[in-house]
């Protein structure tokens, strides 16, 4: 057909007669090229579009496909189809109204708009008779094209990178919930993610099938177009259903916060342990979304011989993931013991160990290399630090211990990761001292302190004796928070002049736990 035509005046007639004949809606999906891609058969009240994940598409950032689709009832184009234009990216929707006699009435087409400056998300053309079509079709997606690139952020984006818009649905207040939301876009930028534009909605009930309500999400689906982006996050866990539901309203792939830190987690972790711990997270994770992932999961198969339809797809993949997280927890176990055999010959030594924990990016890293002389990369990034790290440290007073720096505490830190690095947090149980750095630039320290706590005290870890210390003083806007120094030290970890209360606050606390414990801590 004239790709420079929405249809063609002899085809629209074809497909108006046909729809009364048989009292049902049809619809032709039509690739820009003029092929057609997919006739779809409905009922006297509209069409079902099918899954179109196997049609080839134009590039930009719509689909690359229109749908002109019949209306028996000389209806007007319904809501039902705008969310179709929207969610599916259509270049745009034309509906034919039919007549009694089976003749095409007018063509009604409507397209996607980027900002129309009153709020809405799209545009009508003037009704015309499918044989009265003088404005092309082409010419007409190219300028909407155009528009939507016009309107995209000035800056230069490399296409190969993901792009995202950053989504939060929140109960908490809209400090915490802003907290949680820059905390995400934190987590973003520490796994390399182009941040395009964040979303807050805060409700008072969180909307169990699709977390935000369908207008809400409608406008982020323009909002990505507007920003190209290819990439949707969202700051609260999904599960599968909601994953699906989401899913089903739009091609861009949807990711959530849990997968995020993964994911962070897998391209950090260096160490072979590391490496196993994320791995055997990212499994567990996956086991109750594989049904999200592809109609194919539950295609059956069998093999030559076997009886009935044999395993289905997804029970295979469940059972490989089994058998493979089996494997994972027995390697695990098996660095775990030599972990533990390390911490026994360091025990001989009668050194004490003291060992940094904190929030991620308190400045842990940063804190243990300016003491120990060390070059352990310390990123202003979440997560920069995964794999324990331990160095020797000598106070003033020629006391020496082991200095230990460990994986960073988030708020909601996930149930696999949690579990997953139990191995490593093992390190912890052996300390002597505790050194709980806290980032007091952040405004939401104190929030930090309580999560950290309460991890430790999960972990059970609360009866090992703990200083606080409070870092990154010199990013602190005004007069420091008052009592800071009742319970802890202050200190700028890039400044080496500001750690001598640090020294002689840890010397003091290691004196006494080696007093408690009979050890010696020399060499």
């Amino acid at each position: 057909m004239d790709r420079h035509q929405i249809i063609g005046a002899d085809l629209a007639r074809s497909l108006s007669e046909l729809s009364l004949e048989i009292n049902r809606q049809l619809g032709l999906l039509i690739h820009r090229s003029g092929k057609i891609e997919a006739v779809i058969v409905g009922d006297f009240g509209g069409i079902m579009i099918p899954q179109l994940t196997g049609v080839r598409t134009s590039g930009g950032r719509l689909k690359g496909l229109r749908l002109v689709h019949t209306h028996l009832a000389m209806e007007d184009i319904s809501d039902e189809d705008l969310m179709d234009l929207l969610f599916l990216r259509l270049d745009m929707l034309s509906v034919i109204k039919v007549l009694p006699d089976g003749l095409p009435e007018k063509m009604y087409t409507v397209h996607l708009i980027p900002d129309s400056g009153d709020g809405a998300n799209w545009q009508f053309l003037e009704p015309v008779h499918p044989a009265n079509q003088n404005e092309s079709a082409e010419a007409v997606i190219a300028a909407i094209e155009a528009e939507f690139s016009r309107t995209a952020q000035s800056q230069e984006v490399d296409l190969k990178e993901d792009r995202a818009i950053l989504i939060s649905v929140s109960t908490e207040t809209k400090i915490r919930a802003d907290e949680s939301l820059n905390e995400l876009v934190e987590l973003a930028k520490s796994d390399n993610i182009t941040v395009l534009d964040t979303v807050l909605q805060r409700r008072k009930n969180v909307n169990p099938r699709l977390i935000l309500g369908k207008g809400k999400l409608a406008e982020i689906m323009i909002l990505a177009l507007q920003k190209n982006a290819n990439l949707l996050i969202f700051n609260q866990e999904l599960n599968p259903s909601q994953v699906r539901s989401i899913t089903d309203f739009t091609e861009l792939r949807v990711i959530d916060r849990t997968q995020l830190i993964l994911d962070i987690f897998a391209h950090r972790a260096m160490s072979r342990e590391g490496k196993l711990q994320v791995e055997m997270a990212q499994l567990k994770y996956m086991i109750p979304h594989l049904t999200t992932k592809d109609d194919s999961l539950s295609r059956l198969t069998g093999g030559i011989g076997a009886r009935g339809p044999g395993e289905t797809k997804l029970e295979i993949d469940k059972r490989r993931i089994n058998d493979r997280l089996a494997r994972l927890a027995k390697d695990l176990r098996q660095v775990s013991d030599e972990r533990a055999r390390r911490r026994s010959k360091r025990r001989k030594k009668d050194l004490p160990v003291l060992s940094l924990v904190g929030y991620t990016n308190a400045g842990k890293s940063t804190l243990l290399n300016i003491l120990t002389n060390s070059d352990i990369v310390a990123e202003d990034k979440l997560f920069a630090t995964l794999d324990p790290t331990s160095r020797r440290l000598r106070f003033p007073e020629d006391i020496e211990v082991i200095i230990t720096d460990t994986v960073g505490f988030i708020r909601d830190l996930p149930d696999e990761l949690m579990q997953a690095f139990k191995a490593t947090l093992e390190e912890l149980e052996e300390a002597d001292l505790l050194v709980h750095v806290i980032d007091v630039s952040n405004p939401c320290y104190v929030d930090h302190i309580n999560i950290v706590e309460k991890i430790l005290n999960e972990l059970d870890l609360q009866s090992i004796p703990c200083l606080k210390v409070y870092n990154k003083i010199d990013r602190v806007e005004g007069m420091l928070p008052v009592n800071l120094d009742k319970d802890g030290v202050t200190i700028s970890a890039l400044d080496s002049s500001t750690l001598q209360p640090f020294l002689e606050a840890a010397q003091q606390k290691i004196r006494k736990a080696l007093s408690s414990s009979g050890m010696s801590g020399g060499n």
